[in-house]
């Protein structure tokens, strides 16, 4: 529901309770990724949330970045304990940030309904309206070039930088790949409270760029597994597809319930998420 596969909180688990810390667990969560992600991306196009020009922007920035983030991933955090502070250090600064700006209102905001809090009303007599054959509103893109994206949901115009959005992707595939994520978890929660973009809109953007970078990744751990046979890189393919299996329902569900559930809702979830992920990885690496 908030544009992230759930690889995040894959990884902890796989490290804490299966014990699998090499560098192949980044390469694992990663095909979790490619297996699950595509009935999300499926249920927001079909729904016309998809901004496409920001999923290409996305991608583009992200993919040198995840291949970067694999090096190092490889040759400077091995260890599992610095692995663990250095994911716990990143995911409590997205989490805090995104926890500021859920709590703290500007005052210009106070009173002005969001074009999500206006999404969430037409919801309300969502079920009425789709039995008349009329259809929810959907985003539409004002301008894309390579300066500028434009667009328009319910009524608001959102204006972003290409430029802005493509260096974020490029240092979130960086962590991303190093993390074993694709970047998804860490550049949605950046959208919603740095670019103050609507979370209906950019969870498709964010996961589909997730989804093309974890197959950049895969392909490359598994290319250069062979340069490394003391180190175990290469992805689990197995234990990655059993994964995948779950989330592949999972994030249909997700994707499909988003619209019916309110957008602060879906912000406290990440928050808690990234949180919990966070202080997981940081009392890990002091203990």
């Amino acid at each position: 529901m908030g544009g992230v596969s759930g690889a995040f909180l894959l990884l902890p688990f796989q490290v804490s309770v299966l014990g699998f810390n090499t560098p192949s667990v980044s390469a694992t969560n990663q095909f979790f990724n490619i297996v699950a992600i595509p009935s999300g991306v499926y249920r927001y196009i079909r729904e016309g949330r998809m901004v496409w020009p920001l999923t290409w922007v996305v991608i583009i920035g992200t993919l040198p970045g995840v291949l970067i983030g694999a090096i190092l991933r490889i040759k400077y955090l091995p260890n599992p304990v610095n692995f663990k502070m250095f994911a716990g250090l990143v995911l409590l600064y997205i989490g805090g940030r995104l926890l500021k700006d859920l709590l703290i209102k500007k005052d210009g905001e106070k009173n002005k309904p969001s074009a999500e809090e206006q999404f969430q009303e037409l919801i309300k007599q969502y079920k009425s309206k789709q039995r008349q054959g009329q259809q929810l509103p959907k985003v539409v893109v004002k301008k894309f070039n390579m300066f500028r994206i434009v667009y328009e949901f319910y009524g608001q115009e959102f204006d972003i930088s290409v430029l802005g959005i493509m260096t974020l992707s490029f240092i979130v595939g960086i962590i991303g790949g190093v993390y074993g994520i694709g970047g998804g978890a860490i550049i949605a929660p950046f959208f919603v409270s740095f670019f103050g973009l609507p979370v209906y809109t950019v969870a498709g953007a964010a996961l589909m760029g997730t989804f093309v970078t974890s197959v950049a990744g895969v392909i490359f751990y598994q290319l250069i597994a062979p340069f490394y046979p003391d180190m175990a890189i290469a992805p689990d393919w197995a234990l990655g597809f059993l994964f995948g299996i779950g989330g592949f329902a999972g994030m249909y569900c997700g994707a499909r319930a988003q619209k019916y559930m309110p957008a602060r809702t879906i912000k406290w979830i990440l928050a808690s998420c990234i949180l919990f992920a966070a202080g997981k990885y940081i009392i890990g690496f002091l203990v």
